[in-house]
């Protein structure tokens, strides 16, 4: 325990005093943090010498995801985001759909040993994207604020949105629930997840926010607890929601939505600034965690379907469905492509593929595998390619946008 704690205390304070430097990089946090997993687990330097359950994975990145998720939601443009909410809704409401099927379609061709369910499951396991690994691009003010609330929306809501999917095609594979029929379990589920999970969200956030400010304005909240308040309640908010049967994601995403609302700028970012120092330090630990005790483990499993699966999962099967449902906005082609694109998975696809884990399905390792590889390349390749990608983007809309004012001049004169 002691040697798995130096080690871990070591990595943490190291990286957190080289942070800043590596994040004027293409490298990014995830992928350092699964290097190190790797380089110091067994099949590496073997010096992690814990064991990892799924279980306990699954719960260090729940809780990875929900702070995220909240401390996002609520630094959220929604003046802005009302401008142009028809890009999130196209994303979740045709992009989300769209890609589910495409991934079926795919593994339909790729993997002929999985029950066409079990292919189901694979394509939502991989459908939702994940906000922390996009957070170099919706947080770099050279992104346009129509593509960077757009993609953080979509992220904080389509993991949720997956939720009920998964486990409407998980309960056919193992024949839960069927007698009350398909279409009433889909409506069942649905309504339950998402409408719970915001009913959650609402309410523990205007409670805690009430008793924040009363107890605030008497001066009664130190400055030492200033910082668990917000922390706190994104874990209340994910675990109520899940413990009544609704989505803890949807829970935390409304939940900090309208936190950042009802909040002032005065006060809100001192709020949230220990809620992301608290979410980065447990994505650091899920993290090693997966690079420790997943990859090396799954890397025996590895096939060309496998790998070809994931590179489709990351380009044409996320691309396409994105460029259809941003069909007819008055849109570049360039921009819908980098929305496209910039579909990392990683934290819910982690969390999806440890609860079929534990569904104990007979493709169960395949689907691990082509999960788990899927998410490796995302955190390679959108972490390399984020800072390129977000300053040629931004160089081609700041030459246009001079073209357009110099053709502007022309006609007037």
């Amino acid at each position: 325990m002691y040697e798995n704690l130096a080690i871990l205390g070591t990595f943490v304070f190291l990286y957190s005093i080289t942070s800043g430097g590596l994040e004027k990089t293409p490298i990014n946090g995830a992928l350092v943090f699964t290097a190190f997993g790797l380089a110091v687990g067994p099949l590496g330097l073997d010096l992690l010498t814990g064991e990892v359950d799924s279980e306990g994975l699954r719960t260090l990145a729940e809780l990875t995801l929900a702070l995220l998720l909240f401390a996002d939601a609520a630094n959220a443009n929604l003046d802005e985001l009302k401008q142009f909410s028809r890009i999130p809704l196209r994303l979740l409401l045709i992009g989300l759909p769209l890609t589910i099927l495409l991934g079926f379609g795919t593994g339909v061709i790729l993997f002929s040993g999985l029950t066409l369910l079990e292919i189901a499951v694979l394509a939502t396991i991989l459908s939702p994207t994940d906000a922390a690994l996009g957070k170099a691009v919706v947080t770099n003010k050279t992104v346009p604020s129509n593509i960077r609330e757009s993609l953080n929306v979509e992220s904080g809501l389509n993991d949720g949105i997956c939720v009920p999917i998964l486990f409407l095609f998980l309960a056919l594979v193992t024949k839960t629930g069927v007698e009350e029929g398909t279409s009433i379990l889909a409506i069942k589920l649905l309504a339950e997840e998402i409408g719970i999970g915001g009913g959650v969200g609402v309410g523990l956030t205007l409670l805690g926010w009430l008793l924040l400010k009363r107890f605030g304005d008497r001066g009664w909240v130190t400055e030492t607890w200033l910082q668990l308040p917000v922390p706190a309640l994104s874990v209340a908010c994910f675990a109520v929601a899940q413990w009544i049967g609704g989505s803890g994601f949807i829970a935390c995403f409304v939940g900090g939505l309208l936190f950042g609302r009802i909040v002032s700028n005065q006060h809100k970012h001192k709020l949230l600034l220990s809620a992301e120092g608290t979410a980065d330090t447990l994505a650091l630990i899920t993290w090693v965690a997966f690079g420790a005790a997943v990859v090396g483990r799954s890397i025996g499993a590895l096939s060309w379907q496998v790998l070809l699966y994931a590179v489709l999962s990351l380009t044409l099967i996320r691309m396409v469905p994105v460029f259809l449902a941003l069909s007819g906005l008055k849109m570049r082609t360039d921009e819908k492509l980098f929305i496209g694109w910039f579909g990392p998975r990683g934290l819910a696809s982690i969390v999806f593929a440890v609860i079929v884990l534990n569904a104990y399905l007979p493709g169960g390792d395949i689907i691990s595998m082509t999960a788990t590889c899927t998410i490796i390349l995302s955190v390679v390749a959108h972490g390399i390619s984020a800072t390129p990608l977000v300053a040629s983007l931004g160089a081609r809309l700041q030459r246009a946008a001079g073209e357009k004012e110099a053709g502007g001049l022309r006609l007037e004169e």
